[in-house]
């Protein structure tokens, strides 16, 4: 490309296949991207088109912006040019709508109408209508066209079945959830949930692709957010400042106390999030969630606690050692119940679940760079058994 040697550049892609292609067109810029493009063939070009993901369609739509993507736009199924009309702003979306034909606009713009998220807009409009003598021990599970895209795809695929029937609220029906739909539809959840698990936004798109603007504004939230969390820490062990300068060997046991507030905070947030996910408990079980966390984390901290007390016992002191183990003791119990009902509550204002497991536990851990001041630092582990 960089000796502009478009010829050759179109007999090589001639020789690759489908999805090298792709992976090929992942690892450009937008405008490189677009280049490529023009040089497939016309035969691969809808292939390589439909197998980028959505935000990449877009730019690529952007760039091209003639006859070519209108005729690419025309041989989209239906779901797959509302999926890609999300992507692009709303003049080149009416442009693409109009080009296309009576038959093709009148099965894609109805589902254009559904909330975004909502099966309705991943549906396919075209199906095969059944006999009036087909019994109901052969029908597929239905769901109504305004449920959760993410709910129907995990019950296409619990019934494992080809589809599920799209309903609308009078129970006629209006399209089909493909299994392959599907499938997608719960690949891109996992990766919104793992990236979410790690404290940032999913990028929806290959990494190589993604501009480094759109990177920084994927993590900086949560990283704001553990910030200030940090921020109160230090002015949290500023207030015990007196007592930590007396009993120096206390500052010792301060990244063990945070590390397993924060791990056990994560585990407990981690599981109440996948509970959610599949459907085994749901923000009116808050309650009875709370109540197993606050048994689960007393359980766990007694068992530490217990490791706690004897270690530094033997290590330190008795009083230090009883010191330990009842701060780990309440300590599991205080994160493990906070971090157990954070995503419920955060399902119940509306903000994805899997946005707190990781940095649910995250907020308990103090910072790395803290240092406890010590007025009296000559003081040794010996004249700290006094103070205990």
């Amino acid at each position: 490309m960089s000796d502009h040697d478009l010829a050759g550049l179109a007999d090589l892609l001639s020789d690759l296949r489908e999805h090298e292609v792709t992976r090929l067109l992942e690892r450009l810029d937008a405008d490189d991207r677009a280049v490529l493009f023009r040089l497939i063939e016309k035969d691969t070009a809808l292939g390589v088109f439909e197998s980028l993901d959505p935000p990449l369609r877009g730019e690529l739509v952007d760039a091209l912006r003639d006859d070519h993507v209108v005729a690419l736009f025309e041989d989209l199924d239906p779901d797959d040019r509302v999926e890609l009309l999300d992507e692009l702003p709303a003049s080149v979306a009416r442009r693409l709508l109009s080009g296309l034909s009576d038959g093709e606009r009148t099965l894609t713009a109805p589902m254009l109408g559904y909330p975004r998220g909502s099966v309705g807009r991943r549906m396919s409009p075209e199906y095969v209508r059944l006999r009036p003598d087909t019994t109901a021990a052969e029908d597929a599970p239905t769901v109504t066209a305004t449920t959760d895209a993410e709910v129907a795809a995990r019950l296409c695929l619990e019934y494992r079945t080809a589809a599920v029937v799209v309903t609308d609220s009078e129970r006629r029906v209006l399209g089909v959830l493909t299994v392959d739909t599907a499938a997608r539809i719960l690949e891109d959840a996992e990766d919104e949930d793992a990236a979410r698990a790690g404290g940032s936004e999913p990028l929806r798109r290959p990494y190589l692709s993604t501009p480094v603007g759109t990177l920084v504004r994927s993590r900086v939230v949560w990283l704001l957010v553990l910030a200030v969390s940090a921020v109160l820490t230090v002015q949290v062990l500023e207030i015990f400042e007196d007592t930590l300068s007396a009993v120096v060997t206390l500052a010792l046991f301060i990244p063990l106390l945070t590390g397993t507030g924060g791990n056990t905070g994560s585990q407990a947030a981690t599981t109440v999030t996948r509970a959610l996910a599949v459907g085994d408990v749901r923000t009116r079980d808050l309650g009875r969630v709370l109540f197993r966390e606050v048994r689960v984390g007393a359980s766990m901290g007694a068992l530490l606690g217990t490791l706690g007390f004897v270690v530094a016992g033997l290590v330190y002191d008795w009083h230090l050692g009883l010191v330990i183990g009842a701060t780990l003791l309440t300590v599991c119990t205080i994160a493990a119940a906070v971090g157990g009902v954070m995503p419920l509550c955060a399902k119940a204002i509306g903000v994805d679940p899997a946005v707190f497991s990781t940095p649910a536990g995250c907020m308990y851990r103090a910072p790395a760079e803290c240092k406890v001041s010590v007025k009296n630092p000559e003081r040794t582990a010996e004249h700290d058994r006094d103070h205990t």
